[in-house]
C-alpha cells in the first residue's frame, strides 16, 4: 500500500532529521573507518572514535536546524521571504534557534560567512557566496521543507529553491542542485514512474531560454551521468550520493548506506533520508530512531503546521508528541 499524504509529509521531515542525527557521530571519517553497515546506529560501537563526542546520540546538526528554520519561515510568511529566512539563520547561529538544546556545534564555512554578512545588515539575497569554489552542500541539506510545503507550479518551486540557496550559496551550481532536488522530491511524492528523469526534463524546459543555467545543468551537474557519489561536501557529489543510496532498499538501508560512504555523513544521510522518507512514509522509519530522536518538542509544532497547510487535521494525525508547549509555538513565529 502506498503511503498517504500525511505519511509522506511526516516521513520527509522526520526522515531528514533522523538521517542527519544518524550521520553526526561518523562525520569527517573516511569510508574505510566507518563501522559495518549493520552496526551504524545513533550510538556507534564503543571502539569507534565518534565525531562531536559531547553531542548526545540522536541529535540533529546544522542541517536539521536550518531545515526547520526554513520551514518555520515558510509557515510564518506563507511564502519564501529571504530576509525572514536570513534572520532565522542568524538566530540559529547566535542563539541556537531550532538547534537541540540551543547548542550549535557545526557550521559550514560558506554558510558562516553569509550569516556574518547578514548580521551586518547585508540583504539576505546579497549575502551568499558566488564563487565556483564555494559550492558546498550547505543549501541543499536544508531545502527539502520547501518541496514539502510548496503547492505552486514547478516553475515557482524551482525559483524559490534557487532563492533559498542564494542566501548562503549563490553560485548557480548550488542554486540549480536545490531546484533539481525539490523537483525530484515532488515527483517521488507524486509517484511519477521515473522521478529523476522527469525532474530533469522539467528543469531543462524551464531553462530553455536561460543559456547560463542550462550550461551549468548540463556541464557541471550532468544529470544524465550515473548516480555515483563519494559522500563528500561538494553539492553535486552530495546529490549524486543521495541518488545512489536511494536504490539500496528500505529507509533504514538508505540512510545507513549514506553514512557508510563516510566523509560528510550527516548531510548525505539527511539529503537521502528526506527523499526516502517521502518515498516510504513515516512507517518505514525504524521506531527506535523515531523514539530516540531528540528535539521533538521543537519539531512537532512545525510538523503540525505543515500538515495543516495541506488540510490535514492535527487531532487525527497522532504523530510524534502532543502538546509541545506554548513557548515552542512562539519561537516558530519569530
Amino acid at each position: 500500500m502506498k503511503p498517504s499524504l500525511q505519511e509522506r509529509l511526516t516521513g520527509g521531515l522526520i526522515g531528514l532529521l533522523v538521517g542527519d542525527a544518524l550521520g553526526v557521530p561518523y562525520e569527517f571519517h573516511d569510508a574505510s573507518a566507518i563501522p559495518a553497515i549493520e552496526l551504524i546506529e545513533f550510538d556507534p560501537p564503543p571502539d569507534f572514535k565518534r565525531s562531536h563526542g559531547s553531542v548526545p546520540p540522536g541529535t540533529w546538526s546544522d542541517d536539521g536546524a536550518q531545515a526547520l528554520c526554513l520551514l518555520a519561515s515558510l509557515l510564518a510568511c506563507q511564502r519564501f521571504d529571504a530576509d525572514d529566512f536570513g534572520r532565522r539563520l542568524v538566530m540559529w547561529y547566535d542563539a541556537g534557534y531550532m538547534a537541540v538544546d540551543e547548542i550549535v556545534f557545526d557550521v559550514g564555512i560558506t554558510t558562516g560567512k553569509a550569516i556574518r554578512a547578514m548580521r551586518q545588515n547585508v540583504p539576505a539575497l546579497d549575502a551568499g557566496a558566488r564563487d565556483a569554489h564555494e559550492n558546498g552542500n550547505g543549501s541543499l541539506m536544508r531545502v527539502l521543507p520547501l518541496a514539502l510545503w510548496h503547492r505552486g507550479s514547478d516553475a515557482d518551486l524551482a525559483r524559490d529553491a534557487q532563492l533559498q540557496s542564494q542566501v548562503t550559496h549563490a553560485h548557480l551550481r548550488s542554486q540549480i542542485c536545490c531546484a533539481l532536488y525539490c523537483l525530484w522530491a515532488r515527483r517521488i511524492f507524486n509517484d511519477v514512474a521515473d522521478p529523476w528523469a522527469d525532474a530533469v526534463m522539467v528543469l531543462r524546459n524551464l531553462y530553455a531560454d536561460s543559456p547560463q543555467e542550462l550550461e551549468e545543468l548540463e556541464w557541471s551537474i550532468r544529470p544524465d551521468y550515473p548516480a555515483e557519489g563519494k559522500g563528500s561536501g561538494y553539492v553535486v557529489d552530495c546529490l549524486r550520493s543521495a541518488r545512489m543510496v536511494l536504490g539500496t532498499g528500505s529507509y533504514e538501508d538508505v540512510v545507513r548506506a549514506a553514512v557508510r560512504l563516510g566523509n560528510d555523513t550527516d548531510t548525505t544521510a539527511c539529503v537521502a533520508g528526506g527523499i526516502a522518507g517521502i518515498r516510504d512514509g513515516i512507517g518505514a522509519i525504524p521506531q527506535r530512531w523515531k523514539t530516540e530522536l531528540r528535539g521533538q518538542a521543537i519539531m512537532q509544532p512545525l510538523l503540525d503546521g505543515l500538515l495543516r497547510q495541506h488540510g490535514i487535521s492535527i487531532a487525527d494525525a497522532g504523530l510524534v508528541n502532543a502538546n509541545p508547549g506554548v513557548e515552542i509555538l512562539k519561537k516558530t513565529n519569530v
